[in-house]
């Protein structure tokens, strides 16, 4: 199995996928990562999901970072294309089945089961919004989750999304527009990290405050700046574990101020390598429960 992204080498999988090998019974495999540089050129990508295909000892891949560029890229390089992720345009899981190269976008899935394992029941009947700081495919994934009819009226009042360049906020108010029932979208071109902050002030209490644009793993640095003022009773999410993690650091010097509630990507991690390896080795996985809580301990062993 494969691990493409920037900085693999240095992230905890590397430590947990043998162990959860032996957890889960997966046999004689191993993980191997494929580093690409941010927005890599599309040849690159190409080769690698050429390899993929046809190599008969590589069963699949998790993507991150990459999954709106690959997909891109690639998608004419699969026989099969989830209807979600063609539709999103990313992709975070390559599997094959029967011969056939698969790839489908995991996140919207993954995003929520890690949501849904800190939000309170209920949270967003409050008026709260949610602020989402990026634009790639985590953050994409993250404002379908929140917008999907099944919640009903427990969804936020708005959502907000802010990114530096503005392609990719132009991508996903296209695909906001198809979405059933959807909650108010804005998006927000922030070319300096003081629009960043003026965004989240003005957000009312208890809003959600993201950090999607892997600035303090894949690059330095935070989208905010450290004078940012977070609207009192926010909860703060940071998607990465590992890193620099600016934007944690300037969540917990306002943590007593501000009355925040401060998680980082932890579960989101084990959420989303435990739902692509169930694609890769067809080995189902409950997402809840016994099994799960035993591959939680066993990660919680590298943290």
């Amino acid at each position: 199995m494969y691990f493409i992204g920037v900085t693999t080498g240095k992230s905890s999988i590397n430590r947990i996928f043998p162990e959860w090998a032996k957890q889960l019974g997966l046999g004689d495999c191993e993980l191997r990562g494929f580093d690409f540089k941010l927005h890599d050129e599309p040849a690159r990508y190409r080769e690698t999901v050429d390899f993929i295909k046809r190599d008969p000892l590589s069963l699949g891949a998790l993507v991150t970072t990459h999954k709106i560029d690959l997909c891109s890229a690639c998608r004419d390089q699969f026989d099969e294309l989830e209807p979600l992720s063609a539709s999103m345009g990313e992709i975070s899981s390559i599997y094959k089945r029967h011969g056939r190269l698969h790839a489908r976008a995991a996140d919207p899935w993954t995003v929520g089961y890690a949501l849904d394992a800190f939000l309170p029941p209920g949270y967003w009947r409050n008026g709260a919004e949610a602020l989402i700081l990026g634009a790639g495919g985590s953050a994409v994934a993250l404002a379908w989750h929140l917008s999907t009819p099944e919640h009903g009226a427990n969804r936020p009042a708005r959502i907000h999304v802010a990114n530096r360049s503005t392609q990719r906020l132009d991508h996903l108010s296209s695909l906001h527009a198809k979405w059933p029932v959807t909650v108010p979208l804005s998006c927000h071109h922030v070319p300096v990290p003081q629009l960043a902050d003026e965004l989240v002030a003005r957000l009312p209490s208890g809003s959600l405050v993201v950090n999607a644009t892997g600035l303090g793993k894949d690059a330095p640095g935070s989208p905010l700046t450290d004078a940012v003022v977070f609207p009192s009773n926010a909860i703060v999410w940071e998607f990465n574990y590992r890193g620099d993690l600016v934007f944690l650091d300037q969540a917990r010097a306002r943590e007593k101020s501000c009355n925040l509630r401060i998680e980082d990507g932890w579960i989101y991690f084990i959420h989303g390598w435990t739902r692509v390896i169930s694609d890769v080795f067809a080995r189902e996985i409950p997402t809840h429960g016994p099994e799960f809580d035993a591959l939680s301990r066993i990660a919680a062993q590298t943290r």
